[in-house]
């Protein structure tokens, strides 16, 4: 395990646990310019596609928070363990859990941020879109 990627990895995290709109740039220093952001909804290659999806998380949710909960690290990449959760609307509270593989550069920064993590209870609690869905998961013999 390279310490520097734990190092960094632990950098990262944190910021992405005390993130807000008005210290965005703070976990921005810590990516590449082109670097690689993908989770269920979005998958862009630059620090400005990242940061417009994550101001964009900030006005379309209410008080989302990241609580990490692990922080495993190896030669050149780590996964960070953690939960999410925020208001939305129609929906109304939020909880996911989910993890994000990071990839560094030689120097320490970010190039790729993946997570994964399961949006399909969102779907399920939508009005029209979540009673359909339920149908459909009953039929195939979900609980």
């Amino acid at each position: 395990m390279s310490p520097s990627v734990k190092v960094q990895a632990e950098l990262y995290a944190q910021a992405f646990t005390h993130l807000t709109p008005e210290n965005l740039e703070h976990l921005l220093s810590l990516v590449t310019v082109n670097v690689h952001f993908r989770d269920p909804f979005n998958d862009v290659h630059s620090a400005e596609g990242m940061r417009r999806i994550l101001l964009d998380m900030f006005t379309q949710t209410k008080s989302p928070k990241f609580t990490v909960t692990e922080v495993v690290a190896g030669a050149e990449s780590a996964w960070i363990a953690w939960i999410f959760n925020a208001g939305l609307p129609v929906i109304g509270e939020i909880e996911v859990e989910g993890a994000t593989r990071l990839s560094f550069d030689a120097q320490g920064r970010v190039t790729e941020h993946l997570d994964y993590w399961d949006s399909a209870p969102l779907y399920f609690r939508l009005p029209l879109l979540g009673w359909c869905l339920r149908k459909i998961h009953q039929r195939l013999g979900g609980h």
